[in-house]
Order: structure tokens, then sequence, then C-alpha cells
């Protein structure tokens, strides 16, 4: 009897063993297909999966999910990759938002007015390829895979993996499985029109949804035992909801995609349909409720998950995601495909020596100001070390030169002292040689103008530039800007209806000390007329009476310090901006000049007090040296704008040109509450002492003899911000609106 039960119990104990380890274990494969932001319910499908135990062997991929898929195959875990994508700004990824450090001045100064840019060769106007170039999508996909970054056959990956990409010149699907591994994921998800094509091996790829969006052939094909499938594509939409283009295009793409799937789907082990009605390509804000839907739909197929994990005999391994260095040393630098920019012009826009080590954080920055100059279709790089516990790296760098180089440019705009204005602008890079660039703006609408521009960038070395501008504009101003005191009071006129009329040459030289610090030295030449037919002036026959029609000639400088994140509507920075002229000449029209001097600095400073507050506190002043009676040249405050010329200021409370003095001292402050994305609600005050000879005689330091406050809603655009603002003094008792729309120029 003893005997028996012994017996039972060995061979009860044989059958657990047996069950808890299976004697032949089950090769799993996986199949994620794309659909923009729906993909992200891969990672609730794939959270589900490792908490049951469920040991995955092999990825196939296409589009979003060679994103997710790619991050899992490189050893992360789905509640890492969950964790990962909660910090993702996905708009920065989409509109390959590049940070405002990573452009020079003059790309800064160059690109912030216009809202479109387009190709312009020969005369003819061509379409970009794409709205992004996909570079932020590389740049985190590097930094993510970078502790795999040596492996060039994705099959030995800690998950073996491939995704699809799209042969555009073929229409034929490319299997990726070898090479740059976040290159090969940024091609899979290369969606047509939203990002640029990605040339890998000399073939031209975009996204491998347009013809394979569930690769579920291929991958049996490497042998898997068992395959789960997670399809997170489109159905097709009714009648109700094709209302636009975008929607039948979508919908006619979907007639191939849906009939596969009625095949695919029988051929899959373990079929997953999250729900994602309810979502777009591009709902990337509702990321939690997306994957929450992947988790329901995996949980409804949890007995078939749970038999898949009974019969496998392991668990798979996860990489920690603080292995992820956060600083990395390059040993060698390997650049293959520049021509036109040498080594050391790439070198110095990267800002990256060798055998130093650096943030990786300074690393992408570099990388951000290379882009950031357009001169490129294509930069890749790949961070590769023979080591994966060191922090040692070679640099490898394939560039593909921009072989276009002139572009059209347009915006509009609208304010109250230029009123309406179009811009056109051309622009024109390697001219003369291969670091220059030469942009003219012209600018029609009430009131035309134009803006020209030629530049040598040397970077860090003194840079050669040519700029010539002219402005015109009509205003009722302070008579003090035109007339001395004995002819106001004989006029007895405070205000005076005026065209002014302000022509612009500069010749200088710039340098940077940092990125956003730059030395100007030149010479300028103004020309500066103004005018009025309103003012009769009895002494002559003329139909207009002329003020100045002066012709002047100054040495300058101006020291710059910028570091806001954005230039309309900063959240973090700090700004210094100084001007000195020395006025050595003038043609002198009212026979009233001698030599004087200008000096002028703004200072400004952001913070944020949360993620939807910011305040800018900032100052300026100004004052001018020497005995000139021109006042033509003098401090105008009033009015609100970001183009100001000469030494016109704004500020709230008084209508343009007010309020006039040849000094002044102003302060301000705004808050600005960012009510919901890109709406701003903005409150400001603003003081200031103006007059003359204000400085010597004490009068700046004291009480404010001018207030002004103002609110506003402010709404950023792709033309620009649109704002409309009301400013009221306590001084007058009076209000102002001031209305803007689009970007300054």
């Amino acid at each position: 009897m003893n005997k028996t039960i012994v017996f039972l119990l060995i061979c009860c104990t044989f059958i657990v063993n047996a069950q808890q380890k299976p004697s032949q274990d089950l090769k799993v494969g996986i199949v994620l297909s794309g659909g923009g932001a729906k993909g992200l319910a891969h990672i609730g499908v794939l959270k589900i999966i490792d908490s049951l135990g469920v040991r995955i062997d092999y990825i196939a991929s296409t589009s979003m999910g060679a994103v997710i898929g790619s991050l899992y195959a490189s050893g992360y875990s789905g509640k890492q990759i969950d964790s990962i994508f909660k910090k993702v700004d996905f708009d920065d990824i989409i509109s390959d938002n590049l940070p405002r450090a990573a452009k020079t001045f003059y790309e800064r100064e160059n690109e912030e007015k216009n809202a479109l840019t387009l190709p312009f060769e020969k005369f003819k106007i061509k379409l970009p390829s794409a709205i992004s170039s996909g570079q932020n999508n590389y740049n985190l996909l590097s930094r993510l895979t970078l502790h795999v970054s040596d492996i060039d056959d994705f099959s030995k990956l800690p998950i073996p993996f491939f995704c699809i990409a799209t042969n555009i010149e073929t229409g034929q699907a490319v299997i990726l499985d070898k090479g740059n591994l976040a290159q090969a994921v940024t091609a899979s998800s290369a969606f047509p029109s939203l990002f640029k094509p990605i040339i890998i091996n000399n073939q031209i790829l975009i996204d491998g949804g347009v013809v394979n969006n569930y690769s579920i052939d291929e991958l049996k094909a490497k042998g898997v035992d068992i395959i789960i499938g997670v399809d997170v594509q489109d159905d097709l939409a009714r009648r109700k909801d094709l209302t636009s283009a975008t929607d039948i295009l979508f919908q006619i793409n979907n007639f191939r995609t849906i009939n596969e799937m009625k095949l695919k789907s029988k051929k899959t082990d373990v079929y997953i349909k999250p729900n994602i009605d309810d979502f777009s390509v591009v709902s990337f804000r509702r990321g939690e409720e997306i994957v929450k839907n992947g988790e329901k739909a995996a949980q409804q197929n949890i007995s078939a998950l749970k038999d898949i994990a009974a019969k496998q005999s392991s668990e798979r391994q996860y990489f920690k995601i603080s292995q992820v260095p956060d600083s990395l040393k390059i040993n060698n630098i390997i650049i293959k495909g520049n021509k036109n920019y040498t080594r050391s012009y790439i070198l110095g826009k990267l800002k990256i020596k060798a055998n130093k080590k650096i943030s990786y954080k300074h690393f992408t920055d570099g990388v951000n100001n290379i882009v950031a100059t357009h001169n490129f279709d294509n930069f890749t790089y790949k961070l590769s070390s023979d080591d994966s516990t060191t922090e040692e790296f070679d640099l490898y760098i394939k560039v593909v030169e921009s072989e276009i180089t002139t572009f059209l440019k347009l915006g509009v705009h609208y304010d109250d002292l230029y009123k309406s204005a179009v811009l056109i602008n051309v622009t024109k890079k390697r001219v003369l040689f291969n670091n220059d660039v030469v942009s003219f703006d012209f600018i029609f609408g009430d009131n035309v103008r134009y803006n020209f521009d030629y530049f040598i960038d040397k970077g860090f070395y003194w840079s050669i530039g040519l700029k010539s501008r002219y402005n015109t504009f009509n205003k009722n101003i302070n008579a003090s800007l035109i007339l001395d005191e004995n002819e106001i009071i004989t006029t007895g006129l405070n205000k005076i209806d005026v065209e002014l009329s302000d022509q612009m040459n500069q010749l200088y030289l710039q340098t940077l000390f940092r990125k956003n610090f730059a030395l100007t030295l030149g010479v300028e030449h103004k020309r500066l007329k103004i005018t009025s037919e309103t003012f009769i002036d009895n002494n002559t026959t003329e139909e207009e009476t002329t003020f100045e029609k002066s012709d002047f000639i100054s040495l300058y400088g101006k020291l710059k310090f910028d570091s806001y994140d954005n230039k309309h509507f900063p959240k973090k920075g700090f700004l210094f901006d100084g001007d000195f002229h020395l006025y050595l000449s003038s043609s002198d029209f009212n026979n009233n000049f001698s030599q004087f001097s200008i000096t002028k600095a703004k200072l400004g400073f952001v913070f944020s007090v949360s993620n939807k507050v910011a305040v800018n506190i900032g100052s300026q002043g100004g004052f001018k040296i020497g005995n000139d009676l021109n006042n033509s040249l003098n401090f105008a405050l009033g009015g609100y704008g970001n183009n100001f010329i000469n030494n016109f200021i704004s500020f709230y409370g008084y209508d343009y040109l007010s309020i006039t003095g040849s000094g002044f001292v102003k302060g301000m402050i705004d808050v600005d509450c960012e009510i919901f994305k890109n709406q701003h609600l903005i409150f400001s005050v603003n003081f200031a002492n103006v007059g003359d000879n204000i400085f010597d005689n004490g009068n700046w330091f004291s009480s404010p003899d001018y207030t002004g406050y103002a609110i506003g809603c402010s709404t950023e655009t792709f033309l620009g911000p649109i704002e409309i603002k009301y400013s009221w003094t306590p001084d007058t008792r009076s209000g102002q609106w001031f209305f803007n729309l689009g970007f300054w120029f």
C-alpha cells in the first residue's frame, strides 16, 4: 500500500513538472500593424502579454507598429514603452519642430516671418516632398536604441525583428532586417506627405503600410509556431464620415487593406483587434485612452494568451531604461556624402570634437544645428561601440546634400501701423560661396516695403553681411518728433498726420561667442523722409510740407544675447539687445545737424510658473548724446508691434509715436496664460519716464510719468500669431485696440 502511494506521488510530481516545463518549447511571433496614433494600442497589448509571461520570439511590424516593435525587440517591456511615450511631445515629432536655439541669428530672422516655404528652381515652383523631415523621430529612436546600435543584423536583437517599407519607385514591399535600426524604422513609418522618404541602399522608401500593413506571411516564413496579430487598421468609413478629401483618400487605400485582412486574419492564431473607431491617425493627445483600448482587446483573448504562456519553457529578458547614457565619448568621427560642405563646416555646426566626452543633449543639439541649416535633405548617424557596457562610441555620419538652393517663401500680415501686407521672399543659397545666402523680401499692400540681405556665414569666425531695407507708413504722430518747441507753440499743433519713409543700408561684420550671443559691427547709411499733406506751410506753394529729407552716415555696434525658446510666446530664456549708433554726418536738410550718438538696450527674462503660465519681466532704456537739434531720430513710444524701425518703442495705453523724447526708461511685465493648446490669454503692464535729458536731471529714476495696461487673446497659427489686445492708460483714462495677424515682417 505504501509503495502504491509513493508511486502515485512520483507520477503526480512528474505530471506537474511536465506541465510547468513543456518538453517542447513554443516559438511565438507577433505582427504589429501600422495605424498612426492608433498604433499606441500595441503598447496596451504588449503590457498584457508581459503580465501573462508570454515570451515573444519574433516581431514583424509596419509603420507605427515598427516604432513600438523596434523598442520591444531591443529589450524594453510594454510598461517601459508606455512610460516613454507618455513623455513624448508628438507635436514636435510630427511638425519636426526644431528648438529655436538650434538656429543662428540670421536663420531666425529669415525664417520667423514666413508662413510657407516652397522649393523654387528655374523659375518653377515645386511642392515640398513632405511637411517634416522626420529628424526628431530619428533622433528619439537613435537614443532609445543606442544600447543595440552595434547590431546590424536585426535577427540578433534581443528579440529578432524586421519591418516593412515601400519602395516608392517600384511599388514593392521591402523587408528591412539589417542595417541601422533607427533608420529602418524611420523609413517604415515615413507616412506619405507627412515625413520625407528615406534612402536606404539606394532605394527611396516610405511607409510600409502603403503595400503591406500586416506582414503575417513574411513572419510565417521565419519558422514561428504560433502568431499573435494586433490589427489597428481602420474599417471602411460610413457615408457621414466621408466629409473631406483626406477621408476619401484613406477610404480608397483601405479598400485593399481591408480585403487583404479578410484572408490574413484567418491565418492569425490569436487575432487582436482593439477598438480604435473613435480615433484618427493623429490622435496622439488621446494616447492613454488608445493604450487602454489595447489592454482591453488583449484581455478579451486572455485564455488563448495564458495557454501560450503555459507552453513556453522560459521567459524573456528586459533592458533597463537606466542604461541609456546621459553622456558619451566620441572617439572617431566618419563623415560620408558631403561635397559642397566641408568636414570642418559639419563638425563646427555639430560643435563636437573627437576624444571628448559630451552630454547626450549636447550631441542632439548639435544634430539640430545641422538640420536647421536646411542644407541637407537627409542627415543620418550611427553611434557604434564594440562594448555595450561602455559610453565610448565611434560616430558614423551620412549626409545627402540638398540639390535645391532656391526657395520661395510667403507670408501675410496685418497690424495697425503698417496695415495689410503680403510677403514674397526669394532665398538663394550658395550664390558666390558654399556658405552664403541671399534673401529678398518684397512686401506689398497698404505700404510697399522691401528687405534685402546677403550673408556669408562663418559661424564663430567673423561673418560678413550686407543689408538694405525700406519702410514706409502713414500715421498721426506727436508733433515734437518733427517740430521744435517754438513751432509747436506757434502752430498750436500737438499731432500731425505724416507719411514717414525710411531707407537703410548696412555693411557689417558679425561673430558668435556662443550660439545665442552675437556681436555686430558695421557702417550704416540712412535716408529719412517725413512729409505731410495736412500741414500747410505758408512759406511754400508745395502741396505737401517736408519736415525731414536727410541722409545720415553712422557707425554702429550691436551686442545681442537671445535664449528665448519662442520669439512670440516664450516660456523661458533671457534677452539682451544693445545698440549703439554714432552719427558722423548728414546731408542736413534742416541745417541743424551736429554729430551725436544714440544708445539703447532691451532686457528680458522669462520664467514659467507652471506648464500653462509664463511671466516675462523686461526693461528698456535709451539716451541721446550730443547737441543735435534734429528730433526725427528721437525716441517715440506708443502702440504695439514687433517690427518697429529707428527708435520707435512699443508702449501699451497710447497710440503709436505718441510720447517722444531724447531719453526714456521703460519697464514691463507680461503674464502669458496658455488656457488651451496654442491659445493664450495675456495680461500686460508697462510704465515709463520719457523726456529730454532725463538722465542729466535724474528724472529717469522717479515715479513713472506714463503707465499703460493691456489684456489680449492670441492664437498660434501656421500664418503666425492672431492677436487682439485692448490697452488702457489711467493717465488720460482712454483706451486703444490693437490687432495683429501673422508673423511680423
